[in-house]
């Protein structure tokens, strides 16, 4: 479900960082930043890394400044990914404590809370293990876009029972989920004509590119800015 180039270049973690603020929204401590009285909402379901990821955080603040309110929920329960070479940490012990299955049913109220506040249109955009959570989501009619950006695994049965716009974004040279499997999975969104849905792959970037580029190297950063807008102007066009 998770490769290696999950963990390439890991951010550091830091509880502090971002404009917004934490705070408590479903149980789950989270992330938030934007107009908290806005009626358009987007949640962020992070990759193993989880919510105190500064550049995730950043991507957070950026769209919000667009009027959105951001919530980036800690579906980790403090136990993210710190360092995979740890001789102590275990992925396979991790998945069964953080299962896509179990962030699906975390999410769930996260999103009946929003609406709680007045929230009337959420987008979600899921990294990695959150793009596995997220597919699960788009099956659904609880959310009204998703942008799923270099997913862990995800299979064509889920892509078929997909319900609301979509978007995937994927990398060139991705080990978990290679390019030309991403393309079969927009060919089946493509013949659902009653939702608008796309799959765009990124040249020459690797898994996790959009949330964990190195800041020094140009093409990574312009890569990376082009997925987050992509990614903004699909939330701007079908949440309202």
């Amino acid at each position: 479900m998770l490769s290696s180039q999950c963990f390439e270049n890991p951010p550091n973690l830091s509880s502090t960082c971002g404009a917004g603020r934490v705070e408590e929204l479903a149980g789950l401590k989270t992330y938030v930043t934007g107009p908290s009285d806005s009626k358009r909402a987007l949640l962020f379901i992070p990759d193993a890394f989880g919510y105190e990821a500064p550049k995730l955080r950043k991507l957070a603040d950026k769209v919000a400044s667009a009027e959105f309110f951001v919530v980036v929920p800690d579906f980790y329960y403090g136990d993210p990914v710190i360092d995979v070479n740890d001789p102590n940490f275990n992925i396979e012990v991790w998945l069964k404590n953080h299962s896509p299955d179990k962030g699906y049913e975390d999410a769930k109220p996260v999103i009946a809370a929003l609406k709680s506040k007045g929230v009337s249109a959420i987008g979600v955009a899921g990294f990695c293990w959150g793009g596995m959570v997220l597919v699960k989501l788009a099956g659904t009619e609880d959310i009204q876009a998703a942008v799923i950006l270099h997913p862990g695994h995800i299979t064509e049965d889920e892509i078929r029972a997909v319900k609301i716009p979509t978007a995937i974004l994927g990398a060139e040279n991705d080990h978990i989920f290679p390019a030309d499997e991403l393309k079969k999975l927009g060919e089946i969104m493509s013949a659902k004509t009653e939702i608008e849905s796309y799959v765009k792959i990124f040249p020459g970037v690797r898994h996790g590119w959009s949330v964990r580029y190195n800041d020094d190297d140009e093409s990574a950063v312009k890569s990376a800015k082009e997925a987050q807008e992509d990614m903004l102007n699909w939330f701007l066009k079908h949440v309202k």
